[in-house]
């Protein structure tokens, strides 16, 4: 015979851990954007302040205009490496914390 409780509590267990992984990478992908943020920060202040002193040597030829296009391209670039790494890292830390819970639920 079908223990309906059974599979109606692990149901409920499964979906209140699909909502905390959901919630847990939705955190990190956030923390990804941050840190990208301080990156681009950085490496936008160091740079900057080489242009500024010898823009000549450091400018490569290219125009104040051109690296104004350059940053933006970046900025977008980065923006998407933040959120991919926070994805990445959201997925790895799951599995390392919740990995052994998540397969005892699906043992039983």
């Amino acid at each position: 015979m079908i223990d309906y409780k059974k599979i109606w509590l692990g149901f409920k267990i499964f979906k209140k851990m699909r909502t905390k992984k959901t919630i847990y990478i939705i955190s990190f992908i956030f923390l990804g954007i941050l840190l990208q943020f301080l990156v681009h920060e950085l490496v936008e202040i160091w740079y900057i302040g080489l242009l500024t002193k010898d823009f000549s040597k450091y400018g490569f030829g290219i125009s104040w205009d051109n690296w104004y296009i350059i940053h933006h391209l970046a900025s977008v670039v980065l923006l998407v490496a933040g959120v991919i790494f926070g994805f990445w890292q959201g997925k790895f830390w799951w599995r390392k914390i919740y990995g052994k819970d998540v397969r005892n639920l699906e043992k039983n």
